[in-house]
């Protein structure tokens, strides 16, 4: 299998969705509460030039987990 940038994208919007949900399911364990806390971050670019406007709002909450997704991800594109 050819390796791509499209590839590692698809890899890790996979894995960061993989560690969501594991991150809903362990929401409800009091013990391991923190792989769970999460830190945002948010970028909003936004312009008005007269011919079009935009507004963009991005949120990412990274916690463990995430990252240990992300992580994940990365070594299994690694090894195609």
């Amino acid at each position: 299998m050819k390796k791509s940038g499209f590839m590692l994208v698809l890899f890790l919007l996979l894995g960061l969705l993989a560690a969501a949900i594991v991150t809903q399911l362990l929401a409800s364990v009091p013990w391991l509460g923190f792989l769970t806390k999460s830190a945002q971050i948010s970028w909003e670019p936004k312009a008005d030039l007269n011919v079009i406007k935009y507004d963009l709002y991005i949120l990412v909450k990274l916690n463990v987990i995430s990252i240990l997704g992300i992580a994940a991800a990365i070594w299994i594109y690694r090894r195609m």
